[in-house]
């Protein structure tokens, strides 16, 4: 009714799924409203989102001719409801009584400290990080906006619609209810002392107050709001206005007009105003139908289907009329869904729709491409990859690459995976692990690291330290690092890199003194890594758009901590900082391939393309499972009229049409992703059954996985054969170690790899400490323990413990190897007490020794020599782990202590002079035994060449002769023959597995294994 009490109608449209929205709503406004030059610049067209706005502006651009005044465009709403509803516009005039909206980043904190409260109040705070209450706080804060966006205040939320199902409810929902409760009552009386507003709230009052003043007196320019599907109340009453004004038009996107009124009323009654006996939303509802959010909002409006009319304009590039009936008939609800046995052909038929079904997501992938590929060689065709799935998009962009189209993923990356993200995400990491090896080195060689200086120089520096400190911690804090780099420009007598050393500890050791406080500010934190930022970056740290977002993001945490006083544990500032930026998408700025986009679901809507890909279509990706409200059970959400989560799959649905609504579309789905099998999408699966086996033949996209298939296939080479280098003469004349001499007999091709080839394998960095680690380490403190304290008795254990927390801060090696290795050591200690009570004594320990043999230098590097009562020697041969089988000595696979008493029987040990009679491992590793309580004791003492022994075959005297026979014999098979190098030449003898890549181990020792090769 107008103000004159006569009936006017309604300005109300649809725009068809096969028109596609924005080039058919343009189409319809230019000869509408601009018929004069300055006509379309007096039109307000307000759109669901800033997206929309891009959209639409690009199809004035290719509509507009020779060029046009735009439009004025503003965003009424964000169709998702997940994400922070801003206000639309300020008040229409500086009398507007709104009160202001409160900070969203200090409400985020602020619901944390109430959270904290409530929950100490009930007796649940107890152990709950900060990290947790700010999570939690971000659910209660999205549930109030969810309710708020409904207009639903606490009185409902705790009215006797909720209560009389509280009793139907486990302990668990009602308990996060009242928590639930409790919170938004207490940040309501906060935000009403203070007189401000949620976001929400305050949006709900600006339309309202517009709708108000519109109605009361009607602008004198026009105003179309296109393209808001948004069903909360304040919305719809906004547009129902908007519709009833003299210059305003409301047009929807993709209602469809033709759907049965049967099926339109089974949708659902929820939001009918005078239904008294109207359900609450989702008891009944097809929520899931992707048309029920739209009759819900023309059911909130007021609105019949049948005042609704087609939009007069088609746009370009549209898809085949029929096209509308066929997408209207594949959604159809489960009870009118069995029509389709008697629909007609031409009913059911998607003409210019094809399905796409691949192996794997890397084929889905690769076919993809493929298509955007074919498509961009025509001229001005354009091509769309719609997907939830940010990892096919990836995929999909890195394989454009390969023919240089640069496509741009419209949906943007989350700030933690941009460069500068990753920055202050390593910086906070080294905060709260007080400068642990991989984040500081990380940090380091971080892109961004070293722009304010020189960055070749920089990485130099970097590299250099990043090897040396490989290996197991060596302790907590920054001191530690630094001592590593002052020590590393020592030995190379670097000024530059001590320099640098010293800038880089200035930088850091801040953030280490901030990590070994109890408790920190969040404000004070983030001053201190921006500060950190800054000094290792330069300003680049901030200058692109993820930098550009990331400053935004620090400056509005930082100011709202400041004010909320927000305090943590140190450790749990990485965890804060990445949920505060996971929220937040970067999104690239103009740049890709013209004719290319890819989009999320959200981005893509209103978007227009010739050839649309609706990739990652399973269950899981499209539509995503329903996610439950964790504080609000969904029986109180339909108690209270909001739609449940089943609602996004009608959202997901209504995406799926719209994008069907393209020239050419194409639906792609794989078999199989990373996890395993996977669930075709629904949706998928309703276009098979809708098309039966007839139509589906003609509707398979068969030629793309072929492709994809082909393009990177090689033809099937010859399985890798065992390698068996045959280096030149000159090549391998290299000389031996009593070590490297085992590795030639047993594993030639390692011997090639480490003496020839000189590779050296490279330790990851803060690893538990390695069998070859533990090793060094009990072969330095036995040696200072000779050398420094003489092996005096009692001395051993307090040296171990000290060398040991200088060596290592790794929690494996201080609560399980060091116990272990301390018993074993003090086993040493007691057999050689015991040993020298028989006249035994040390005679040197970690020596080396030379003899040449046959023109190759020979050197062997004793663990320890004894001199035994009868002045003959002992080789003595430390073991962390158990030392070889005696058989493995008798085959020559373990030589070392043969060839170390070759070199002393020949002198080659300085001051040191005798024959060698007594040949021993000394393990560290747990007493062998089958009784008693021996497997609890550690360290025992081993020869494998006792006289008359069955151990190995080898009598006492003949072991040296046997040993030189097997020395001389590697000798003249491969350093001074023509043997090859062969890879596990002996393939039962353990060994280390640094070289089994190199080798390509895993590609032929199956093979050899099998057909007994080297056995």
């Amino acid at each position: 009714m107008n103000s004159n009490g006569t009936q006017t109608r309604l300005s109300i449209y649809s725009i068809a799924a096969h028109r596609g929205f924005a080039d058919a709503l343009v189409a319809g406004l230019i000869p509408r409203y601009g018929q004069d030059e300055t006509g379309l610049a007096r039109l307000l067209l307000l759109l669901p989102s800033h997206r929309a706005i891009r959209t639409v502006t690009e199809a004035f651009v290719r509509l507009g001719g020779d060029g046009l005044l735009l439009p004025r465009m503003a965003v009424v709403s964000d169709l998702d409801l997940d994400e922070t509803l801003g206000p639309l516009f300020d008040p229409l005039d500086s009398d507007s009584d709104i009160p202001a909206q409160v900070d969203p980043v200090q409400r985020w904190l602020e619901l944390a400290q109430l959270l904290g409260t409530a929950m100490q109040r009930s007796g649940l705070g107890e152990g709950v990080s900060q990290a947790a209450l700010l999570r939690h706080a971000r659910e209660i804060g999205r549930g109030m906006d969810r309710l708020l966006v409904e207009g639903i205040g606490p009185e409902e939320l705790m009215g006797p619609a909720v209560l009389d199902r509280l009793g139907d409810l486990s302990e668990h929902w009602t308990r996060n209810l009242h928590l639930f409760a409790t919170v938004q009552t207490m940040w309501l009386a906060r935000l009403q002392e203070r007189g401000m507003l949620d976001a929400p709230a305050r949006r709900n009052r600006l339309l309202d107050d517009a709708a108000q003043r519109w109605r009361q007196n009607p602008p004198a320019g026009d105003i179309v709001a296109a393209g808001v599907t948004s069903a909360s109340p304040s919305i719809a009453r906004l547009l129902r206005v908007i519709a009833g004004l003299p210059r305003g038009s409301v047009v929807l996107p993709d209602l469809d007009l033709s759907l049965d009124a049967a099926v339109w009323s089974d949708l659902g009654r929820a939001g009918i105003a005078d239904d008294v006996d109207d359900p609450p939303i989702g008891a009944g509802d097809a929520v899931t139908h992707p048309q029920y959010h739209l009759k819900l909002l023309l059911n909130r409006m007021g609105v019949a289907r049948a005042e609704v009319r087609a939009w007069h304009r088609a746009g370009l590039g549209r898809a085949p009329p029929e096209r509308s009936h066929a997408i209207s008939n594949l959604f159809l609800p489960p009870e009118h869904s069995a029509g389709w046995i008697g629909l007609a052909a031409d009913r059911r038929r998607l003409s210019g729709v094809r399905i796409m079904e691949t192996a794997h997501q890397e084929e889905e992938a690769q076919a993809i491409a493929i298509l955007i590929r074919e498509a961009v060689e025509t001229p001005e065709r354009r091509v769309a990859l719609i997907t939830p799935d940010r990892g096919l998009a990836g995929r999909v962009i890195a394989h454009l690459q390969r023919w240089n189209i640069a496509a741009d993923d419209t949906a943007g990356v989350p700030l933690p995976q941009t460069t500068a993200g990753r920055m202050l995400l390593l910086l906070a990491e080294v905060l709260a692990t007080r400068a642990a090896p991989v984040p500081f080195i990380a940090t380091l060689l971080h892109p961004y690291a070293g722009l304010a200086t020189d960055r070749i120089a920089w990485l130099q520096h970097a590299r250099a330290l990043d090897l040396a400190m490989r290996g197991p911690r060596t302790g907590s804090g920054l001191a530690p690092l630094a001592m590593i780099a002052k020590g590393l420009a020592a030995r190379r007598q670097n000024s530059a890199m001590a320099k640098w050393g010293q800038e880089v500890e200035a930088v850091m050791l801040p953030l280490d003194t901030m990590g070994g406080s109890d408790r920190i500010a969040l404000d004070h934190a983030l001053d201190t890594l921006a500060t950190a930022a800054e000094a290792l970056c330069g300003m680049a740290i901030w200058k692109d758009a993820d930098g550009r977002a990331l400053a935004g993001l620090v400056e509005e945490l930082r100011n709202a901590a400041g004010r909320i006083t927000t305090i943590m544990r140190p450790e749990e500032l990485p965890a804060i900082l990445r949920d505060a930026m996971e929220i937040q998408a970067v999104r690239p700025p103009y740049g890709g391939h013209p004719r290319v986009a890819i989009y999320g679901l959200i981005e893509a809507r209103m978007s227009r393309a010739d050839l649309v890909i609706c990739g990652a279509l399973h269950e899981g990706s499209w539509p995503q499972p329903p996610a439950t409200d964790p504080l609000i059970a969904p029986a109180i959400l339909r108690a209270l009229g909001i739609p449940g989560a089943d609602f996004r799959i009608g959202l997901s649905a209504h995406d799926l049409a719209a994008a069907l609504g393209a020239p050419e579309v194409v639906l792609s789905h794989a078999r199989r992703d990373n996890s395993g099998p996977v669930i075709p999408s629904r949706f998928i699966l309703r276009v098979k059954a809708m098309l039966g086996s007839e139509l589906l033949v003609r509707h398979e996209e068969a030629r793309a996985p072929m492709l994809a298939a082909a393009i990177d296939a090689a033809p099937a080479s010859d399985p890798h054969p065992r390698p068996q280098p045959m280096p030149s003469a000159a090549q391998r004349l290299v000389d031996l170690s009593a070590t490297s001499l085992d590795q030639l007999r047993s594993d030639p091709y390692r011997f090639y790899a480490v003496s020839i080839l000189r590779l050296r394998p490279v330790e990851g960095m803060d690893v538990e400490p390695s069998p070859a680690w533990k090793g060094s380490a009990v072969h330095a403190i036995l040696e200072q323990w000779y050398k420094v304290h003489g092996a005096a008795p009692g001395t051993l254990r307090p040296l171990a413990e000290g060398m040991l927390r200088a060596m290592s801060g790794h929690p494996f090696m201080r609560g399980l190897w060091q116990p272990r290795l301390l018993l074993a050591l003090d086993w040493i200690e007691a057999e050689t007490i015991a040993l020298a009570a028989q006249g035994r004594t040390i005679a040197a320990v970690e020596c080396t020794g030379t003899m040449q043999v046959q023109g190759v230098t020979l050197t062997a590097r004793a663990d320890r020599i004894d001199r035994l009562a009868d002045g003959r020697l002992g080789i003595v041969d430390y073991k962390t782990g158990h030392p070889p089988r005696a058989s493995e000595v008798a085959a020559g696979f373990a030589l070392q202590l043969g060839t170390t008493g070759l070199v002393a029987a020949q002198g080659g040990f300085d001051g040191i002079r005798g024959e060698p009679q007594a040949f021993e491992y000394w393990s560290l590793a747990r007493t062998r035994g089958d009784k008693g309580d021996a497997r609890d004791r550690f360290g025992y003492r081993e020869e494998p060449v006792l006289e008359g022994s069955k151990k190995t075959g080898i009598p006492r005297p003949e072991f040296l002769t046997k040993s030189a026979e097997l020395l001389s014999d590697a000798i003249n098979r491969w350093i001074k023959g023509t043997e090859p190098f062969t890879a596990r030449l002996n393939p039962d003898l353990p060994s280390y597995a640094e070289y089994d890549q190199l080798m390509r181990l895993d590609e032929w020792h199956a093979r050899a294994t099998r057909d007994g090769a080297g056995l």
